[in-house]
């Protein structure tokens, strides 16, 4: 049967063959491309000690703090030492008026002087009196009443040295010195201010610095858990070795070592306190610094570090991870997760040293599927199969209706 463009005259199909021609080839079929395989990056756990980190909060506290006190009274005469500065045990740090001080030596003085002359008088008394009882010149009585006198005047004679020797104390302690080495902060008194023995206020307060102590806090019930855990025999005890973040977030360069855990629990907080000490040559760590300690109480054996991207939750709140299973099949698996260990989870049951963990692709894997594993990190490949491309022209059948020409 003759179609209507084979009737068109030939110059006609001629002008309409290009035509023809793409409208044959945009009707062509597309292509069938073939599903892809999905890659899956993986990760092959084996068992390990894992230190078990704990991040918790505390605050710097100095090493040792002293505060400036008077141990006698007057007025201030001068101050001896820089605010801000650093000061050495014994270093005079203010002058208190000496004038009354140095008085009462000078009384304490004579009154010792009075006291030996009077106890050399009251001795020889005694002494030539010893003699003459003998003889019977002079009574038992007397006797007895000169040897009394000696010996009280001999008491005397102590009583004054004391009494010259805390004279001689007060007169000292007009030199206000430091009690310890450190940083001393600002002055709480002026020159002319009335200091007295015993007041409340002090003068200054001292502090060293280097080293420091950072005091944290951990709740009650995470450390009854860490001991079970140890007198399970599940962790071993860490070293004492502790890490130290600033405000800032910024990482101290020093380590620490931890001292001791009190042995009360704090009733209003619930919590206890552990102390670490950690070296500060800077000074750049104050008293009363917000921190956070990093330090690893135990070490958890055999456990398995799990990367969190893994570890996903079922409807039970369950973790669960994908393996590679049988046939580069994807293999969904439940396992028991205790804490983290920075980007990994520590995990005591459920897996195996040598089980693959899928980490990468799991959005495009689901479990019984099948896929290319590769190892984590190593690159996507294309997998798209060697399809090859085929074109089926379709038979177009134009029916145009007549053209005049």
């Amino acid at each position: 049967m003759t179609t209507a463009a084979e009737k068109w005259p030939i110059r006609v199909r001629a002008r309409w063959a290009p035509v023809l021609l793409l409208l044959a080839w945009g009707c062509a079929e597309k292509p069938e491309r073939e599903t892809p395989i999905p890659e899956g990056g993986y990760v092959a756990v084996k068992a390990t000690n894992v230190p078990l980190w704990t991040e918790l909060p505390g605050r710097t506290t100095a090493l040792e703090t002293s505060e400036v006190r008077p141990q006698v009274s007057g007025l201030i005469l001068r101050q001896l030492f820089v605010e801000g500065g650093q000061v050495r045990m014994g270093q005079p740090l203010y002058q208190i008026d000496p004038d009354i001080y140095q008085a009462a030596v000078k009384q304490a003085q004579a009154n010792l002087q009075f006291a030996i002359a009077s106890q050399k008088n009251a001795s020889a008394k005694a002494a030539r009196y010893g003699k003459l009882v003998g003889l019977q010149a002079v009574s038992q009585q007397e006797y007895s009443d000169a040897d009394a006198a000696a010996e009280q005047a001999a008491a005397s004679v102590s009583q004054a040295r004391a009494a010259l020797e805390t004279a001689r104390l007060n007169l000292r302690f007009t030199t206000v010195p430091a009690p310890i080495s450190g940083r001393i902060g600002r002055s709480l008194v002026t020159t002319g201010a009335l200091v007295t023995n015993g007041q409340s206020a002090p003068l200054a307060q001292i502090q060293r610095l280097d080293p420091i102590y950072v005091d944290v806090q951990q709740s009650s019930a995470e450390l009854l858990a860490l001991r079970q855990e140890l007198a399970k025999g599940g962790a071993a005890p860490s070293t004492a070795t502790v890490k130290l973040k600033l405000e800032n977030g910024a990482d101290y360069p020093y380590p620490g070592q931890l001292q001791f855990s009190e042995a009360v629990v704090d009733p209003a907080t619930g919590a206890v306190t552990l102390r670490a000490r950690f070296p500060n040559p800077q000074a750049l760590l104050l008293p009363g610094l917000f921190v956070r300690a990093v330090l690893s109480q135990a070490t958890t054996n055999n456990g398995i570090l799990v990367p969190q991207a893994a570890v996903t939750r079922d409807p039970q709140g369950r973790a669960t991870v994908m393996l590679v299973g049988p046939d580069d099949t994807a293999v969904r698996r439940r396992i028991v997760v205790t804490r983290t260990s920075g980007p990994f989870w520590i995990a005591t049951s459920g897996l195996s040293t040598g089980d693959k963990v899928i980490v990468e692709g799991l959005a495009k894997i689901k479990a019984g599927q099948k896929f290319v594993p590769v190892p984590a990190g190593a690159g996507s490949k294309s997998n798209d199969g060697a399809a090859h491309k085929a074109r089926k022209v379709a038979v177009v059948r134009l029916r145009i209706g007549p053209i005049l020409t």
